[in-house]
């Protein structure tokens, strides 16, 4: 597929059908994904493939309390687990009951289940010592995990980057037999969509770009 077409159309898929993914095409897109860009070229992801369904099927208790938390936070007109706006919810009450989430079942019968985690002893994160939560680590790790879905995309298929199974990192490390020092940095359902979409509704550049400032004069091209 042509670039522009991939990054055009590369939609968050959340359904599959049946037809299973070979290994040799999952490969293909490992292959294509690790020439991402990341600090150092230290390449400090790994990917992985969870073919056992009964590990899977533990990856959802784990995962409830956290969306619990975020369909709690929708409802009550928040955005959901952010770290500026106090919440008006009884997170430890909402986790506790483990509502169902869309997708969260689904990813259990997906095709292919990735989970890829990234090694903080290698990445350079330039805002530890800022009173806020870290960003700048997942410049080491989100443009890899993002290739692997581009690299999906033109081989057909379609997944969803979620990051839930992050809330119970603790957990994930002793299940999957992780170091200590790998953060767990995404899961992955990749598969055959139901549906491909191929029209994305996204703001405008103008909507999100300005000259100098914050608050200046709108980039218009």
């Amino acid at each position: 597929m042509d670039l522009t077409e991939v990054m055009r159309t590369t939609f968050s898929c959340r359904e599959w059908t049946d037809e299973p993914v070979s290994d040799e095409t999952l490969h293909r897109v490992l292959d294509v994904a690790r020439f991402a860009p990341n600090g150092g070229n230290r390449q400090g992801w790994h990917v992985i493939v969870v073919k056992d369904r009964t590990i899977r099927e533990r990856f959802v208790p784990l995962i409830l309390p956290t969306t619990s938390v975020y369909l709690a936070q929708v409802e009550a007109g928040e955005a959901p687990w952010n770290t500026i706006d106090p919440t008006s919810v009884d997170t430890d009450a909402v986790a506790a009951e483990a509502r169902p989430f869309p997708g969260v079942e689904g990813m259990i019968d997906a095709p292919v289940a990735l989970v890829v985690t990234v090694d903080l002893k290698v990445v350079a994160s330039f805002d530890k010592h800022l009173s806020r939560i870290g960003v700048i680590s997942g410049a080491s790790i989100y443009p890899f995990v993002w290739n692997i879905l581009l690299a999906a995309r033109n081989e057909g298929l379609g997944g969803v980057l979620t990051t839930y199974l992050a809330g119970a990192e603790p957990e994930v490390q002793r299940l999957l037999g992780l170091p200590e020092h790998h953060a767990v940095a995404a899961l992955l359902p990749i598969g055959h969509p139901v549906k491909q979409l191929t029209k994305l509704r996204r703001k405008p550049v103008e909507e999100f770009t300005t000259i100098d400032r914050f608050d200046g004069a709108p980039f218009t091209g």
